[in-house]
């Protein structure tokens, strides 16, 4: 590893265009090299085991072009697959998932005492907050709900999400009725934030990975002296195993310019 090696960001789809984003805001020097597998998305209805397998194949793809950090920009793949490609990467590139960021957020808020998470199937299923939430932090109460509609639909940008008012159903259901804040536990939900703030009349304060990933990463490459100190405009080179117009129009959202988008199937 050195520090002009590239890091590295994977999720299903568009949602970890979201943490790309922040990371290259945070470390604007620093060379992006994303990989959306949008063949198999999304993940949050898939096995434990296709994930695992998703996310090692990728993570593999990463490592062969000399990535020195690689983010699990899904919380599907960070709750499910994180220990297995602790493993796999071991001292190759240093890792990081972006269940973390929103837990160190909440933990240290002391004004958080019933905070809400809604995600994927997978997610929820792993119970993966509230675990890590509670371990440093038992006076709070966490109350889970899977969302496992929403990801497929901002994926997809369908108006059957507003129309049909499928987020407020959600958001209305008991599980999180008295909640004080509310964790996006899927890197797609940024995308709707502003509508899940508009369903909620009182102050609620709305937690993810994005509120703090690109300055943990950035303190973690200064710790290992791996942060790019050379200051010129870093070309972003962008893969997904199905290309769509869809996935290159949204990366045109968060990256209007320098980047390359290609499909490249890893999975055969």
């Amino acid at each position: 590893m050195n520090s002009e090696n590239p890091i590295g960001v994977f999720d299903s789809g568009i949602g970890g265009l979201t943490v790309a984003h922040a990371i290259s805001q945070s470390l604007p020097n620093e060379k992006i090299i994303y990989f959306g597998d949008t063949q198999h998305l999304p993940y949050g209805n898939k096995s434990y085991k296709k994930i695992i397998y998703y996310s090692e194949k990728i993570t593999d793809f990463l490592l062969s072009k000399d990535c020195k950090a690689i983010i699990i920009a899904c919380n599907s793949a960070s709750s499910i697959a994180f220990e297995n490609l602790q493993k796999k990467t071991n001292t190759k590139c240093l890792l990081f998932n972006v269940i973390q960021p929103a837990v160190q957020s909440v933990v240290q808020d002391p004004l958080i005492k019933h905070i809400g998470v809604i995600g994927t199937n997978a997610t929820i299923s792993s119970d993966i907050y509230r675990r890590h939430i509670l371990a440093k932090r038992s006076d709070i109460t966490v109350s889970s709900l899977a969302t496992p509609l929403l990801a497929s639909l901002i994926e997809e940008n369908n108006e059957d999400l507003y129309k049909k008012g499928i987020i407020e159903s959600y958001l209305k259901d008991k599980k999180i009725k008295s909640i004080d804040s509310l964790i996006l536990g899927c890197t797609h939900y940024p995308l709707i934030k502003s509508h899940i703030e508009n369903h909620y009349k009182k102050n609620i304060k709305i937690v993810s990975a994005l509120n703090n990933i690109g300055s943990i990463i950035k303190r973690e490459l200064k710790q290992n002296k791996l942060l790019n100190l050379t200051e010129s405009i870093p070309k972003h080179h962008f893969y997904v195993s199905d290309y769509t117009s869809h996935f290159q129009k949204k990366t045109k959202l968060f990256f209007p310019t320098g980047i390359i988008l290609e499909e490249e199937n890893i999975f055969l």
